[in-house]
């Protein structure tokens, strides 16, 4: 019988929605639950292992106790055996790394772990390029390589690769960034090294990567075909990237690279917004959102803008999301369609659909969202 090795960080993603960026560090997490945070890697994994049930008969789970996995597995009808690495207050990277270089001892064929590029790093330091290893993305920054697409792709793939079904394996960049310097605007990835995952195209996300220098002249072609098109009706939330700081330039206004910022009647009204801030200012206000998709990867929702919640797009609408990038941006998908992972699956059917993209003054095409690139 095969043996999955599975670790969750209870913690993992409580920083998206209030608008911090991470949960690194006891003051960062406390903080956080003070804004009124909530879990989520463990929905997440749940939604993972679905996708693994049929397989109950046939795989033995290893976990570890509690909120690291063990009450996800039991919940979805699992008797995994379980390690005690230290029954600790809160989740500390030590005890990831320690559950990680159990699992390696005890030779599972596949360590899969839901958390971020943190946790990432932490099975990184623990087990290096040794083991097979596949991430469920739950964090909130999600740089790295080593993730599938979503939660639901993540337990397809595993399911394959522990039938035997696939059995290429490749080896994928673990990247991590400083939080501090995040939450200033300013985004520094750093390569920590490899780890092997099960390989099937379309199934793992892309590395992030960033704007070319010689887009300058198309982000403020695209920014002169936004601003001219806004009116004084609606209030206009703004994601986060270098695109759409352009639009933001072009309006003479502060914003926040990294953050969620909005705009009525060309003025600033919230800078570096949470969720709540953003549902508490545009309660009653028609308003659009204006989206650009990262780099490589090809997100444009669930991956470092998390304040954009479900209820933020419901308020919205999806008729009044903008959506722009760079003919080059679009191109260096090479027809991959842009994504969608936004924790609730009714949302990400709703926005999976071919949608207008604005790539300068007076131009646009159409392009393809989707929930499952599968």
């Amino acid at each position: 019988m095969k043996t999955l090795g599975l670790i969750v960080n209870p913690i993992a993603g409580m920083g998206g929605r209030v608008g911090l960026k991470g949960t690194d560090g006891p003051d960062i997490l406390g903080e956080a639950r003070r804004l009124g945070a909530k879990p989520q890697s463990h929905q997440r994994t749940l939604d993972a292992l679905r996708m693994i049930e049929s397989l109950k008969e046939k795989i033995n789970i290893i976990t570890c106790v509690g909120q690291m996995g063990e009450d996800t597995a039991v919940q979805c009808g699992f008797k995994p055996a379980v390690i005690d690495v230290g029954r600790t207050q809160v989740t500390t990277a030590s005890d990831t790394q320690k559950a990680a270089q159990e699992m390696k001892n005890l030779a599972v064929d596949l360590l899969l772990f839901a958390g971020g590029d943190g946790t990432a790093r932490d099975i990184y330091n623990a087990v290096d390029d040794s083991q097979v290893v596949l991430g469920i993305p739950s964090g909130v920054k999600i740089h790295s390589a080593v993730f599938a697409c979503n939660p639901v792709i993540a337990g397809e793939l595993a399911a394959l690769f522990l039938e035997g079904k696939t059995k290429r394996i490749r080896e994928v960049e673990v990247m991590d960034i400083d939080e501090e310097d995040y939450r200033k605007g300013i985004l520094s990835a750093k390569l920590y090294g490899y780890l092997k995952i099960p390989f099937r195209k379309s199934c793992s996300q892309s590395l992030k990567a960033g704007s070319q220098p010689d887009e300058r002249y198309s982000q403020e072609a695209i920014a002169t075909e936004v601003v001219e098109n806004m009116t004084d009706e609606f209030y206009y939330i703004i994601g986060p990237g270098t695109t759409t700081r352009a639009v933001m330039e072009k309006l003479r206004l502060e914003s926040t690279l990294l953050g969620i910022d909005l705009v009525h009647k060309g003025k600033l009204t919230g800078l570096d917004l949470n969720e709540s801030g953003l549902l508490e200012k545009i309660r009653g206000k028609k308003t659009k959102l204006l989206l650009t998709p990262i780099g490589g990867q090809g997100y444009l929702l669930g991956r470092g803008n998390q304040q954009i919640s479900p209820d933020v797009i419901r308020k919205v609408g999806k008729e009044n999301i903008i959506i722009i990038a760079t003919t080059h941006k679009i191109n260096s998908f090479q027809g991959r369609p842009l994504l969608v992972d936004t924790g609730d699956k009714g949302t990400d059917r709703l926005l999976s659909d071919y949608c207008k993209i604005i790539t300068g003054y007076r131009e646009s095409v159409i392009y393809k969202v989707t929930c499952s690139p599968v």
